[in-house]
């Protein structure tokens, strides 16, 4: 059966569900569809001994809150253990400055741009289209899509297709909205994913079953734990989706007293109630780590940790990074990412080759002796990186965030080229690339903290680099903005 039919398929049944279909029976077709698209989809060679996965995600966790990224206020124990364990990638970037296009990309392997799925779900107005303008910004958001489309074929799919367990446990924020439930369509198990536990940040949704936890670090944990357990004798797919760092930020009092009391706790990048949500992070990683141990399956589990995005705790507080979440440069897109595959990654090696969460979807594929086929997928493996059997060629990776935001200075996109990096700013860019301050062009190598706009100097440059950006934006379909009429010029 073909994608497209196992996407049609799976479209009447979310049709079909809120119209009486049985929840039970719901799950099975769309079990079904899974296993049958996926395989149709992508090269079903074996590898002979598949890995199991663990991808632990983190929220808003920026690239400097991590000890082993050079931080010696915020404490990492078992961060770093996993980074001496395996490879550490100094310039590995979230394909939005925001969550939910981000985990997009990461269950597809395709830029927010192609998927429509640009902003945090569900975003907020205004809206193209709408019988009046309902902001004066100077630029009207896209019709954006408002859910990860069922049409889409994601990597749990993949590997249940190839026999894997697949858990889910935390944050989705891929469906319409919050309320999830078991048998909706949009919400993970209609997704790929068996086992599921949902959760919300602080006052979004219900508590966890347990006290002093309020983004659900511990619960999110031991369904973890169980999953991991409960298959100990097949491969599994278990995917640990924190709530945690994301704001609002609350730890255990004595916790923070601790980092309160600590040498630089005033310095402006120091936060210590962030730095005691950090600590209960880094404890859950550990526990996940000690279990493979336990049960003797570090040695064939492979163990990814990632960021959705850069801390919203702005420009002045990312040293050496400049900007956070909801921002294009680096403090918003560039987050820590370690990759643990004993026998495979070589321990304590370090990577400085851009990579992207696009490249996930390929890479766990790959591990897993499955090659991708479909032509819309836009990340690559990054086995070759893994291995260190060679590179990934030539490539540029892009962005496109068409939106407002609270914590953003204004919409525009970016592409990174080898050290070169390039912003386009909307708001001026419509007026004329030639406007001042429409793009930004930096030499990260010499300049990561992005404080000299090179546009002006190398102007040939800035001009590829924005007809490359261009030129990808109408192959990968990306929305633009329109004018506002309200607006004042």
């Amino acid at each position: 059966m073909t994608l497209m039919v196992t996407a049609i398929m799976k479209t009447v049944c979310a049709v079909l569900s809120p119209r009486g279909l049985p929840r039970p029976l719901l799950a099975a077709v769309l079990a079904v569809l899974a296993v049958i698209g996926a395989a149709g989809w992508v090269n079903n060679a074996h590898a002979a001994d598949p890995p199991n996965i663990v991808f632990i995600l983190a929220d808003d966790q920026g690239w400097h809150q991590a000890g082993c990224y050079g931080s010696q206020f915020y404490e990492t124990p078992n961060i770093d253990r996993l980074a001496a364990a395996g490879m550490r990638f100094t310039d590995a970037y979230a394909a939005c400055p925001v969550c939910s296009p981000t985990r997009a990309s990461i269950m597809t392997g395709k830029y927010p741009a192609r998927l429509h799925l640009t902003d945090y779900l569900p975003g907020s107005p205004p809206k193209e289209g709408a019988p009046k303008p309902v902001t004066k910004e100077k630029l009207l958001t896209p019709d954006w899509a408002k859910q990860l489309p069922l049409a889409e074929i994601t990597i749990a799919e993949v590997l249940k297709s190839a026999g894997y367990a697949t858990g889910h446990f935390g944050k989705w924020h891929l469906n319409k909205d919050k309320r999830y439930r078991p048998g909706r369509p949009g919400d993970p198990g209609s997704q790929g994913f068996d086992d599921v536990l949902t959760t919300h940040k602080p006052g979004a949704g219900p508590k966890s079953r347990y006290d002093n936890d309020a983004h659900h670090v511990r619960e999110i944990t031991e369904r973890s734990l169980a999953f991991i357990g409960h298959n100990r004798d097949r491969p599994f797919f278990c995917y640990v989706t924190h709530n945690s760092i994301h704001r609002p930020v609350t730890e255990r009092e004595d916790l923070v007293a601790k980092y309160k009391a600590k040498k630089g706790a005033d310095r402006p990048e120091h936060n210590p109630v962030v730095a005691a949500m950090v600590e209960t992070l880094d404890r859950s990683v550990g526990e996940i780590l000690d279990r493979l141990d336990e049960l003797k399956l570090t040695d064939n589990t492979l163990v990814i940790y990632f960021s959705d995005n850069g801390c919203m705790w702005g420009p002045q507080v990312l040293k050496p990074l400049r900007g956070g979440k909801a921002q294009l440069y680096e403090g918003g897109i560039r987050e820590p990412l370690i990759v643990r595959w004993p026998g495979v990654v070589e321990p304590g090696s370090v990577c400085d080759t851009p990579v992207s969460s696009i490249d996930f979807f390929p890479t766990l594929a790959e591990c897993i002796g499955q090659k991708v086929t479909d032509p819309d997928v836009d990340g690559v493996s990054l086995l070759p990186l893994l291995r260190q059997s060679g590179g990934l060629g030539q490539r540029s990776l892009f962005w496109h965030y068409p939106h407002y935001h609270r914590f953003s200075m204004a919409p525009g996109g970016a592409v990174r080229r080898g050290r070169y990096k390039l912003i386009e700013w909307f708001e001026k860019s419509i007026d004329g690339i030639d406007t001042p301050g429409a793009l930004e062009l930096f030499d990260l190598d010499e300049d990561i903290s992005e404080q000299h706009n090179l546009a002006q100097q190398r102007p040939e440059l800035a001009q590829a680099l924005y007809q490359e950006l261009k030129e990808w934006r109408e192959r990968a379909g990306a929305q633009p903005m329109a004018r506002n009429p309200a607006a004042k010029r």
